[in-house]
């Protein structure tokens, strides 16, 4: 089963754009990273800018509107994922658990929907879509 690891860091809300984080607190995340490695679990991972340095697109009444960042009404945003292939939910909240993570911050768990996870129809409806990078 594939899980995705959100990371939802404290404060990173109102985060200036070029922000980083300490030589120290990548250093621990980096043993951590590999120790997902080691174990044959890790497929992806990523660390994302701050809002501050993003936009959004929203589609109200039909038409693509762009607000660049930082957002006002945000509480919580990204820092980054990790996707994991584990065999089940209980085993990647242990993998969270385990993360150096600061005081502040939080980890959500999510299951990646599979095409099997879908009834037929909707699998039909997706059958030759082979737009992704392999």
């Amino acid at each position: 089963m594939r899980f995705m690891m959100l990371m939802i860091p404290g404060g990173y809300a109102t985060a200036a754009p070029d922000v980083m984080p300490s030589a120290k607190a990548v250093e621990e995340m980096m043993k951590y990273n590999e120790a997902l490695k080691r174990a044959g679990v890790l497929l992806a991972l990523d660390g994302l800018h701050p809002p501050s340095a993003g936009a959004r697109v929203s589609f109200k009444g039909g038409k693509p509107a762009v607000t660049d960042g930082p957002f006002a009404e945000v509480k919580e945003v990204l820092g980054g994922y990790w996707m994991i292939d584990v065999r089940s939910r209980e085993e990647a909240i242990e993998w969270a658990r385990r993360c150096p993570a600061g005081e502040n911050d939080v980890i959500e768990i999510r299951r990646v929907q599979e095409m099997s996870d879908f009834p037929e129809d909707v699998q039909k409806a997706a059958e030759g879509f082979s737009g992704l990078k392999a």
